[in-house]
């Protein structure tokens, strides 16, 4: 069974990678002083869009790779080992 420190790094290096693409993706797009919520223009310097969208994509990143982690764990679980002859 993996180590704690093991599965964290299994999850949060491919969700940063990811977060740094879509940062890239997305702001390539997106001006983030053009930025509006409730249909006003959200006020922030683009350091600080930039931070605050990263580590939102970060986490939902995360999520997705603890999900895919914790759901290839379960399958291994279930799945009972050949007993040696």
């Amino acid at each position: 069974m993996p180590t704690l420190g093991r599965t964290l790094m299994v999850v949060a290096w491919p969700a940063f990678l990811a977060a740094c693409l879509l940062e890239m993706l997305v702001f390539a797009v997106v001006d983030p002083l053009d930025l509006r919520w409730g249909g006003q223009l959200l006020g922030w310097s683009r350091p600080d869009v930039y931070t605050a969208a990263f580590f939102v994509f970060w986490v939902a990143a995360s999520a997705g790779c603890a999900l895919s982690s914790f759901l290839r764990d379960a399958r291994t679980e279930l799945t009972p080992e050949p007993e040696p002859d």
